[in-house]
C-alpha cells in the first residue's frame, strides 16, 4: 500500500515544512497506516501565520459584498465535491459514509450562513445623538486568527470557524487534528479554486508544540478550540494569558430524560442512534439515559436487543450503522471505562468488547455497550468516555432528573422525551444546559443561531457560528461625529452630555 505524505497547507502552496517529525495516520476499519502527516514545529506556525498577516491588509479591505462572492463559489465547489469529503472522513475517522456525508453537509450549512456577510456587518447609525452630532457603530476584523479542531468532525467543525471568520474579513490558520488531516487539505484546495487569495487561509498540522505555538505568537489576535475540557481549559487560559480572544468548547456528558409518559419505540430509536451513532465520537451523543419511575423496566429489553443487534461494518458499506472507534489508543481507553464501569458495580447489560469485523481483523472494533443501574458516583457517569457506551441510570421523578443532570460538571447538550407540554416548558426553563432538545435526542442548533454549551463544557463568553461567531470574530468600532458649522466656541470642561 502506498503511504501518503501529508503536508501543510501554507500561503496557497503544500508545503513540508522544516520539521521533519510525523504522525502515521489510520485506515480505523484496517488498522492499515495509510499516510504520514507532517507535524509542524514554531518555524511552520510562524511561516502559517506570516503568510496570513501579509494577506490580511489587502482582505480586510475587499468590500464584504466581494469577500462573499468568493464564499459562495467555494459553497457550490462543496456541494460538487461532498461526496468526496466524506469519503476521505471515512478512511481516516471511521465514520458511516452516510454520517459523513452529513457532517459535510451540516458544515455547508455555516459556510452559507457566511455568505450573507455583508448584512452580517451592518453597523447602527443615529441621527443627532445631539445637536449637529451623528453617532454610529461597524464591526471590523480582527486580523490573524486561528482555529485548533478535533477528529471526530475534520470537515464540520473547522467550518463551524473559519468560514465566518474570513467572510467578515480575517485571515485564518487552521490546525486540524492529525488523526484525520487529509479534509482539511481537500476544502483548502478547494478555497484557492474558488479564489480566495493565497494566505487568507491557511493549514498547519501538529500537536501540542503546534498548538503553543500559535497560542503564544504575538500575530495571532484570537483563537477558537473545540476538544477536551482539560484542553479547552489550558488553551483558554494559555490564549488569555497572551492577549488572545478565546472560544473555548470543552467535554460533554449528556444527558436524555425519559418521562414515563414518552413513546419509547421512539426514545429507543433516537438513544441508539445518538448514544452509537459515529461510534458514540461526537461531543453531542447522548452517554447517559435517564429514566423516569418504570422507564427503566419498560425499556431495558428494547435497548439491549438493538444495541446486541447493532450493524458494525467498514464505513464504506452503506447499510452499516456503526463504523470502528478511531484508533488503537481510544479503543483501549474506552475498553478501560468498561472495565471500570463493571468493577465499581454498574450491571454491563450489553458488552461491546471483543467485537470482530470479517475481513477487518486488525481494525478498531468495538461493539455497543450498554450499562443499567449506574450511579452519579460511578466513574462512567462522571467522565466523557467518548465511545460507543451508553449508561442508563434511574430516577423517582422529574425533579430528580433535573436535579440530577444540574448536579454534573458540564453542560453542553440535553434531551427530554415527553408528550407533556408543561413538562417540556419546564425543563427548557429548568435545565443548567447550554444546548436542549425537547424530542431531539441531537439538538445541535442550526448555521444561524450557534453552537455552545454551559459550565465546564465552555470557556468564554461567546457561542461558535451564527451571530455570536459574527462578535467572536470582529470588533466593534463607534464613531461620532460632528462639522466645524455646528461646533460652538470655546473650550468645553464639563462632561459631554445630549443637548
Amino acid at each position: 500500500m502506498t503511504i501518503t505524505h501529508i503536508k501543510h497547507h501554507i500561503g496557497g502552496q503544500q508545503v513540508s515544512g522544516r520539521s521533519e517529525r510525523t504522525q502515521d495516520v489510520y485506515n480505523p476499519a484496517t488498522g492499515q497506516v495509510t499516510g504520514r502527516v507532517a507535524l509542524a514545529d514554531d518555524e511552520d506556525v510562524a511561516a502559517a501565520v506570516a503568510a496570513a498577516k501579509a494577506a490580511f491588509p489587502a482582505w480586510a479591505d475587499t468590500p464584504p459584498i466581494r469577500r462573499a462572492r468568493i464564499m459562495n463559489r467555494f459553497l457550490n465547489l462543496l456541494n460538487q465535491h461532498k461526496d468526496a469529503l466524506a469519503r476521505a472522513i471515512t478512511a481516516e475517522h471511521g465514520k458511516v459514509f452516510t454520517d459523513a456525508r452529513g457532517e459535510v453537509e451540516r458544515g455547508i450549512d455555516i459556510v452559507e450562513f457566511a455568505c450573507g456577510m455583508p448584512q452580517l456587518l451592518k453597523g447602527d447609525f443615529t441621527d443627532q445623538v445631539s445637536t449637529g452630532i451623528d453617532n454610529w457603530t461597524l464591526r471590523q476584523p480582527l486580523g490573524v486568527v486561528a482555529g485548533v479542531t478535533p477528529f471526530n468532525f475534520p470537515v464540520m467543525v473547522p467550518m463551524w470557524m473559519f468560514p465566518v471568520a474570513i467572510a467578515a474579513g480575517n485571515t485564518f490558520v487552521l490546525k486540524p487534528s492529525p488523526t484525520d488531516p487529509t479534509p482539511s487539505l481537500m476544502y483548502a484546495e478547494l478555497m484557492k479554486e474558488a479564489g480566495f487569495p493565497d494566505g487568507v487561509f491557511n493549514v498547519v498540522h501538529g500537536d501540542k508544540v503546534a498548538v503553543d505555538a500559535l497560542l503564544q505568537h504575538p500575530d495571532v489576535q484570537a483563537i477558537s478550540f473545540v476538544g477536551s475540557t482539560p484542553i479547552a481549559n489550558y488553551i483558554y487560559e494559555t490564549g488569555a494569558r497572551h492577549g488572545k480572544r478565546v472560544q473555548a468548547l470543552g467535554g460533554a456528558k449528556n444527558h436524555m430524560l425519559v418521562m414515563p409518559d414518552a413513546d419509547l419505540e421512539k426514545v429507543v430509536d433516537a438513544l441508539v442512534g445518538a448514544a452509537f451513532g459515529s461510534a458514540g465520537e461526537r461531543c453531542m451523543a447522548i452517554s447517559v439515559a435517564t429514566l423516569v419511575g418504570d422507564v427503566g423496566d419498560r425499556i431495558m429489553p428494547m435497548l439491549a436487543e438493538r444495541a446486541q443487534n447493532l450493524v458494525i461494518k467498514n464505513g464504506v458499506e452503506m447499510d452499516a450503522e456503526m463504523g470502528p472507534v478511531v484508533t488503537a489508543a481510544a479503543h483501549a481507553r474506552i475498553t478501560g471505562y468498561i472495565e471500570k464501569g463493571v468493577a465499581e458495580g454498574a450491571r454491563l447489560v450489553v458488552d461491546g468488547r471483543g467485537h470482530k469485523v470479517e475481513g477487518h481483523d486488525d481494525g478498531f472494533w468495538l461493539g455497543g455497550t450498554l450499562f443499567d443501574h449506574v450511579t452519579p458516583e460511578m466513574t462512567i457517569y462522571r467522565e466523557e468516555i467518548f465511545g460507543p457506551v451508553l449508561s442508563c441510570i434511574r430516577v423517582a421523578d422529574f425533579a430528580e432528573g433535573v436535579e440530577l443532570i444540574n448536579a454534573h460538571e458540564f453542560g453542553n447538550g440535553v434531551s427530554l422525551f415527553t408528550r407533556d407540554g408543561n413538562v417540556a416548558r419546564e425543563f427548557g426553563r429548568k435545565i443548567q444546559v447550554g444546548m436542549v432538545g425537547i424530542n431531539v435526542p441531537i439538538p445541535v442548533p442550526m448555521a444561524w443561531h450557534g453552537f455552545g454549551g454551559w459550565k465546564k463544557s465552555l470557556f468564554g463568553d461567546m457561542h461558535a457560528y451564527g451571530e455570536e461567531g459574527v462578535r467572536f470574530y470582529t470588533k466593534q468600532k463607534s464613531i461620532m461625529q460632528r462639522w466645524p458649522e455646528s461646533i460652538s466656541k470655546g473650550a468645553e470642561f464639563a462632561m459631554p452630555v445630549s443637548r
